[in-house]
């Protein structure tokens, strides 16, 4: 799975979350931007280590801070 096909699954997961309908662009933040707390991080962070069978440390974690960044480690750890 390429970086686009990643980013367009992180993307559908997202969709629930995004409650002020933001457009999602790699920059975004999730603090910022989206405005989610730390229990919605959680949630959404849960939504994708279930979908691609994959674990984001909690070090990983904090260095997530835009939807570009999430892209890449998840890209990254799929291999």
């Amino acid at each position: 799975m390429d970086r686009a096909e990643t980013s367009a699954r992180i993307a559908d997961l997202i969709a629930p979350f995004n409650k002020k309908g933001i457009a999602i662009t790699d920059t975004i933040t999730f603090a910022g931007d989206l405005e989610w707390d730390s229990l919605t991080v959680m949630d959404f962070v849960a939504a994708i280590e279930d979908d691609f069978d994959i674990i984001i440390s909690m070090n990983q974690q904090a260095e997530i801070e835009t939807y570009g960044q999430l892209v890449d480690a998840v890209t990254k750890l799929r291999g």
